[in-house]
This record gives C-alpha cells, structure tokens and sequence, in this order.
C-alpha cells in the first residue's frame, strides 16, 4: 500500500495529461487589491472571453497571486472568504491557505510542513478540514528528495511529469480557522484525504486507501461511524454529498485508468450511476446549491495528436422514484488555458476556479459572476 502511486496529480488527483496542461509553472507576480488585479498586464492574465464563455460567466477576475502556483478554492458559508491549497516558491508541496476575497493577505493554516489537500469550511464557518502528512516520521528525507529533485530539473531544463503518491501518512484534520486546535479525525494506514463536510455539518464523505485501494467513504464529523461507500477496482475520489444530504459525486478510473468519469451514488451506497462515459477524462464535479446542476470539468482525450483543453461542464439532473437522472450536458468555458475545479458560492450566484489563464500561465484561482444555462443574458 505504502508504495501505491498513481499517474494523478495534487489537485485532488488529476490525470497525467492534464498535469502536463497545468505544468507551465512559473512564479506568479499579479498584484491582487481587493480582488481585482492591477498593472498593465491586468487584461492578459484573464485573456479575452469568447461568446460561448461570454454567456455563462461575467466579470471574471484573478484571486491568488505571489505563489508558484494555487488552487482548489472553496467558499465560507458567507461567501466572504476562501480557501485553497498553494506552493511558495520557498517550500516544494502545497499549503493551506485562507483568505478574504476583499482586502486580506493569504494566511497560512497548514503547519509548514508535509504535503497537504483539500481544505473545506465547515457549514457553521467555524472549523477548517484538510488533510496533512506532517506527521511523516521520515518528513525530512521526503522533504530533502523533492527539493533535491526540483534543483537537478531545474539544471537540466527538465519538465517532469507530476506524479501524485497517494502518501501513507495523509490524514484527515479538523482546525479553527486560524489553523489552531489541530484535531486528527481520522488515524490509519493508507492515504485519507479528499474530504468534504456535508452541508448539515454532520458528515464528511472521504477518499481512503485503507483497505489498499481509494474508495469513498463517510464518517460522522467527529471522526466516528466510519462507513464504505464504494468499493470497486480503480481508484474512487473526490467526493461531495448533495445539498438534500442523500447524494455523494464522485469521480472514478475504474473503466480505464486514469480516464476519470463522474459518478453518484446514494449516502446508503445504493444506486449508483455514472453521468459522463467518453473517451476523455472528467472530474473536480460539484453540487450546485440551490439548482438542480453539477459542475466538473472535462477534456476530450479520444485524439492522440490533439492537446486536449479542459474546460468546465454543467448538466441538469432530476431525482425520479429514487434514480439519479443526468440530463444535457452544456460546455461554458472554451478558454485556451485550462480550468479546472469549479466551485459555487454559497448563493449559486459566484464560480471559483483553478486556471491557467494567466500571463505567465501558472495556476491561480478566479472568480466570476455565474448564469446557468437557460437564463443567459
């Protein structure tokens, strides 16, 4: 198990080909002032909105900026402010991070140390969730290859493709919001992470390798009443429960490694559907909060000798007799960079995403004004 490796990437586990999307990393050096980017670079860094993206997203704007790269954000109940996973160009793995998207600096949560993911606020907005392997007992040796490693790329003008180890030592962590109280929920062998609370704040749906392959799970908000919910070759991941709290998305390789698809399943691990089946990889999906809409995001892999370009999908659902339906599937970005990981805000009315339409293409959250489809302007 300790060994177990996966051509995924950091962002709560991404393909190799889209790693190599994403890897166009530099040293990000927007200034960012009360959420809007400024200098004369400003234009660039958001690039121009087609007519398709044009539709679906209004007043986009870059939220992060001064990290080598930073991602995977999430709203607080209120919506004032975010959270996310980023690298410094001092430390070689990701961090947890908060921030208020008016007029703050990004606060570090995280202890330093170790490779952290997938951070969520609490539903009362008192609580901070992620997981951490700072408790690594050979934390100095994994520290000391990966900069090792970095600095020989660096020499030799070597990209290297991401491989993301599912780390032994990742566990689930609870945190007051300035990353005090740092409580364990979960403790046992094999990689836990990837954990979202449900929006009643009583459960956390979770990715753990503990039975040797990554599988969703649930468990109380203490850590207790752990519960299976998937349990199939391939890996499981990514989980979100729905606003009803009777639904967990997901994303699954268990067709064809690697080519990700969304899927749902019930809270009882009963009726499970898959909702995309193509030739390409889709994943990052979530709930919307008020709307009967999921988000993800999706690139068309069934050509070897194009690129392919992720973009960001929503699909109408229903719920009949107790079956998941998935409806029509709408593209709303077209943007050559990449994006990735869509969030809504609380309200339905924001999205949050990680992209690569920047000017020196690093990754870095945005924000903007959301229209679902059928109420374009």
């Amino acid at each position: 198990m300790n060994n177990y490796k996966h051509s995924l990437a950091s962002w709560a586990v991404l393909p190799v080909s889209l790693v190599l999307t994403l890897g166009m990393v530099g040293t990000g050096g927007h200034l960012i002032q009360d959420g809007k980017q400024t200098g004369s670079n400003a234009a660039q860094a958001t690039g121009d909105q087609s007519s398709l993206e044009s539709k679906y997203l209004h007043n986009v704007r870059q939220v992060t900026s001064g990290f080598t790269k930073a991602g995977e954000g999430y709203f607080s109940p209120d919506g004032k402010t975010i959270v996310y996973q980023a690298i410094s160009d001092t430390y070689p793995f990701y961090q947890i991070y908060k921030q208020p998207l008016v007029g703050g600096t990004p606060q570090l949560l995280s202890r330093g140390r170790g490779r952290t993911t997938c951070a969520y606020f609490s539903p009362d907005g008192k609580k901070i969730l992620f997981a951490s392997s700072h408790t690594d007992p050979q934390l100095d040796k994994t520290e000391a290859d990966a900069i090792r490693q970095a600095e020989e790329d660096a020499r030799n003008n070597v990209r290297r493709r991401y491989q993301w180890d599912f780390d032994p030592h990742m566990e689930i962590y609870e945190a007051n919001l300035d990353g005090k109280n740092l409580t364990p929920l979960t403790n046992a062998p094999g990689y836990d992470a990837e954990g979202a609370y449900s929006v009643d704040g009583k459960s956390i749906a979770f990715c753990s390798m503990r039975d040797g392959d990554p599988d969703i799970f649930l468990m109380n908000s203490d850590g207790s009443n752990l519960r299976q919910i998937t349990n199939a070759p391939g890996y499981d991941g990514g989980p979100f429960v729905s606003p009803d709290g009777n639904w967990i998305v997901f994303r699954s390789d268990r067709e064809k490694k690697d080519y990700l698809q969304i899927h749902v399943i019930g809270v009882d691990g009963q009726n499970e559907t898959a909702l995309t089946d193509n030739n390409g990889v889709n994943w990052g999906p979530y709930w919307h909060p008020t709307q009967p809409y999921l988000i993800w995001s999706g690139a068309d892999h069934s050509d070897p000798t194009k690129r392919p370009n992720y973009d960001l999908w929503v699909m109408k659902y229903k719920i009949e007799d107790g079956k998941f339906i998935g409806g029509e599937k709408t593209r709303i970005t077209d943007n050559i960079a990449a994006d990735v990981l869509p969030v809504f805000s609380p309200d339905g009315r924001k999205l949050m995403w990680t992209s690569t339409r920047t000017e020196n293409r690093t990754s870095q959250l945005f924000i903007a004004d959301v229209t679902l489809p059928g109420e374009e302007r």
